[in-house]
C-alpha cells in the first residue's frame, strides 16, 4: 500500500507533516502521528475538519452538503476526515498553530450543579469540574470554544459550546436546546438532576476571538448559539476590550426568547457593547428589533464607517444569509469567522462546524 507524504500549513504559517497511506485518512494519520487537528464527528458531517487542498491528488468521501457545500469544494477545500490521498498533498488550514493538539484531548469528570429551563424547551446546565489528577478544577480553554459530554452509561457524546468565560473555579455554563427525540435532550430532561456526574473531553474547536487591531467587532447569533457568543463578550467585558461591539441575537418567536437579564447585565458592566434581540415573527407589543436577525444586521452594517469583525454562531442558513448581506457591503464570504450548527438524524442533536 503506497504511502503520501502530507503537510499541513497553519494560518499562522507553520507546517506540520505527516506520513498517511493510501487507505487511510487525513485525520487518523495525522493522530497516528500524535497531531491531534480539529475534528469532531470523524463522519464527514460536522465540518469541522475542513481543510483547503494547495495540490496534490486525492479522493473524497461521501460529505454532509452543510458541512462542505458546492461552494467550499470549488475552493478545493476539503473535510480530513473523508480525504484519502492518491499523492503527497499539501494542505492549509484554517486556524492558528496554537489549536492544535500533540496529546490526547483531556477527559473530565465533572457534577451537574442545576438545570434551569429558560423557556419551554432550552435549559442552561450549570456543572461543577471535579480536580484532576494534579487536583486543578479550571478548564483551560478559549472563549468560543466547546467540549464533547457523553451520555451516562452509552459510549454517545454530545458537544456543547461553554457560555461562561474561563474561570479558576472549574464552574462551567451551557445552553442546551432540546430536541424531539434527542437522547442527550431526553436525558437532561427525564433525568438529569444535581449531584449526577458526567463526563468531558475537551475543550475543542477553532472559534475563536482573532487579534485583528482595534476594529469594531459584530456578534450574530441564533438560539442557543449564543452560549459561545456570550462567552466571547463576557471575556471582553472582564477585559475592558476598547473594541465597539454590537451583537444580534435572533429568534423566530417571543417565547423563545431568553437571556434577557444577562444581556442587560453585561451591557451595564461592559458600555461598549450594543445588542439587539431580533424576533421574526414578532408581535406588535413585541419591544425589540421586529424581523430578522439577518436585516437587524445588514441595516447596521451599512451604516457602519469602518468594516467590522464578524463572528457568527447558528445554522447555516443564518451563515448564508449573513455572507449575502456583508459580501456586497465589502466584508468578503472568507473573512467572516463562524460555527454552524448542523441538524443530524432526527434521535440526535446538532454538531458544529466551525471556520476561524
Amino acid at each position: 500500500m503506497p504511502t503520501h507524504h502530507i503537510q499541513l500549513t497553519t494560518s499562522d504559517g507553520q507546517t506540520l507533516s505527516f506520513a498517511c497511506e493510501a487507505s487511510e485518512d487525513l485525520i487518523t494519520a495525522a493522530e497516528k502521528a500524535n497531531i491531534f487537528l480539529a475534528a469532531q464527528c470523524h463522519a464527514g458531517s460536522c465540518g469541522a475538519c475542513i481543510a483547503q487542498c494547495e495540490s496534490g491528488e486525492f479522493t473524497l468521501g461521501e460529505c454532509s452538503t452543510d458541512a462542505l457545500n458546492d461552494t467550499d469544494r470549488a475552493k478545493q477545500q476539503v473535510l480530513l476526515c473523508r480525504t484519502f490521498p492518491r499523492s503527497d498533498l499539501t494542505m492549509r488550514l484554517p486556524y492558528a498553530h496554537s489549536l492544535v493538539r500533540f496529546e490526547k484531548i483531556p477527559v473530565r469528570e465533572a457534577e451537574i450543579v442545576a438545570k434551569t429551563y429558560l423557556t419551554e424547551d432550552t435549559i442552561k446546565l450549570d456543572l461543577q469540574l471535579l480536580p484532576d489528577d494534579d487536583g486543578n478544577l479550571s478548564l483551560d480553554f478559549e472563549p468560543g470554544q466547546f467540549v464533547e459530554l457523553t451520555l451516562p452509561g452509552t459510549d454517545s457524546k454530545r458537544a456543547y459550546s461553554l457560555a461562561n468565560a474561563p474561570n479558576w473555579d472549574g464552574t462551567l455554563e451551557f445552553l442546551v436546546k432540546l430536541r424531539p427525540h434527542g437522547k442527550f435532550s431526553s436525558f437532561l430532561h427525564e433525568t438529569a438532576i444535581p449531584g449526577m456526574r458526567l463526563t468531558l473531553e475537551g475543550p475543542l474547536g477553532t472559534f475563536i476571538l482573532q487579534d485583528n487591531g482595534l476594529r469594531p467587532r459584530y456578534f450574530v447569533a441564533g438560539g442557543c448559539g449564543l452560549a459561545s457568543i456570550i462567552s466571547m463578550l463576557r471575556r471582553m467585558a472582564e477585559w475592558e476590550e476598547p473594541h465597539p461591539v454590537k451583537l444580534f441575537f435572533g429568534l423566530w418567536s417571543e417565547e423563545e426568547v431568553f437571556f434577557q437579564q444577562e444581556l442587560a447585565d453585561l451591557a451595564a458592566i461592559y458600555p461598549n457593547l450594543q445588542y439587539q434581540i431580533c424576533v421574526t415573527n414578532a408581535s406588535a407589543s413585541w419591544s425589540g428589533y421586529q424581523g430578522s436577525v439577518v436585516a437587524a444586521f445588514a441595516e447596521a452594517l451599512q451604516a457602519e464607517e469602518s468594516k467590522p469583525d464578524v463572528y457568527i454562531c447558528g445554522s447555516p442558513g443564518l451563515i448564508e444569509g449573513i455572507a449575502e448581506v456583508a459580501e456586497p457591503l465589502g466584508i468578503a464570504r472568507d473573512a467572516l469567522f463562524y460555527e454552524r450548527y448542523i441538524a443530524n438524524t432526527p434521535d440526535t442533536e446538532p454538531t458544529r462546524c466551525e471556520v476561524s
